[in-house]
């Protein structure tokens, strides 16, 4: 028997039905003649049909158990049915219709009318199986293409933070680490529910990496001020001020020139707000409470630590039990309450980021 041709079951308890039925097909498809609903299943453990021929009246499991049984398997629910029957009412029909076959074919076999039928029937699914695995490999090509522009979003987010941290010489690592600290935040702040409304509206592969423009208005500071050995006066600290607002203009006109920027929707929030703090003495706008984004409270916990582990010209890096004492001092006056409360669980696995300052 030809391997490449298409397997047809025939089921009928009628041995004659089966013997007339697999002369009339056997000269276009490879058949297989199966005297019982029970006998089917059997097979079906061994050899996949492109179709089957079912008998409606059958003792001991009727066609339409069996086909329940069929459509209720992943393995063969989308195996065409088509029901033979001597039966001829509209209910007997429509039942074997509604439980999933696509066609009747009425006893005695008319063999043009039998083939033609199986062809038809063969062409439309396979018709079905084609438009599937287009829709399948268009889905993926969408995917791939979508993990593309991500990766150059980020590839873009990535350098420019790299750009703005090499002229910030004192701060090495400070933007790598307040990423791996927003994360750790994050993954606890799902566990915990914890503004899981708001939360849960973000997309995840534009916020960690936005992140790293929190700093991005640094770019236009004076490097006499940004990397001053020593602490800075009242006017130079006004004018560091000002890299947070610097930073939302410059995101604000990337966005403008582009239709793909809702990468950068949390890197204006970042940018504009990581220096509010919970009781509305921060800067640049004075914000309090939850009055501050979520994003912005967030990175005022990450940049904050961070600042007190790091090594500046005017004071030696703080341990991390020093950082983190200063860090929960700071609940309900710079920092969000609920947010510290999290802290308090992860504040183990800020200490281990902090370590790479030190490698």
């Amino acid at each position: 028997m030809d391997s490449r041709r298409q397997k047809i079951m025939l089921v009928d308890d009628n041995m004659a039905n089966l013997a007339i039925g697999k002369n009339m097909l056997k000269e276009f498809y490879e058949v297989f003649p199966i005297p019982s609903g029970v006998k089917l299943f059997e097979v079906l453990e061994h050899v996949t049909p492109a179709l089957i021929l079912l008998d409606v009246m059958m003792p001991e499991m009727d066609g339409y158990e069996a086909i329940r049984r069929l459509k209720a398997d992943p393995r063969w629910v989308d195996t065409p049915v088509i029901f033979l029957t001597s039966k001829n009412d509209e209910r007997s029909e429509l039942e074997g219709l509604s439980l999933g076959a696509i066609d009747y074919v009425a006893k005695p076999f008319s063999a043009p009318l039998l083939l033609k039928r199986i062809e038809n029937q063969l062409l439309i699914s396979s018709q079905k199986k084609e438009l599937v695995n287009y829709n399948d490999n268009l889905q993926l090509m969408v995917e791939a293409k979508t993990h593309q522009v991500v990766e150059l979003q980020n590839a873009v987010l990535s350098t420019v933070a790299e750009m703005v941290e090499f002229r910030d010489n004192m701060t090495g690592g400070h933007v790598f680490r307040t990423q791996k600290y927003l994360e750790v935040l994050l993954n606890k702040l799902l566990e915990s529910g914890i503004y899981r409304d708001e939360v849960s509206q973000w997309n995840q592969l534009f916020l960690l990496p936005s992140a790293q423009l929190h700093d991005v208005g640094k770019i236009a500071i004076s490097d006499t001020i940004l990397n001053k050995p020593g602490k800075l006066t009242s006017e130079e600290f006004e004018i560091m001020k000002k890299h947070t607002v610097i930073g939302v203009q410059a995101i604000e006109k990337i966005s403008s020139k582009t239709a793909e920027h809702a990468f950068l929707k949390h890197a204006g929030i970042f940018a504009g707000t990581h220096h509010e703090k919970w009781d509305g003495t921060g800067y640049p706008y004075g914000l309090s409470g939850e009055g501050i984004p979520l994003e912005g409270r967030l990175m005022a916990v990450a940049d904050v630590y961070d600042a007190l582990i790091s090594k500046r010209p005017y004071k030696p890096p703080l341990t991390t039990a020093d950082a983190e004492r200063i860090i929960i001092e700071g609940r309900g006056t710079h920092f969000d309450p609920a947010l510290i409360d999290v802290f308090r669980q992860v504040a183990n696995q800020f200490a281990e980021i902090a370590a790479l300052n030190d490698e």
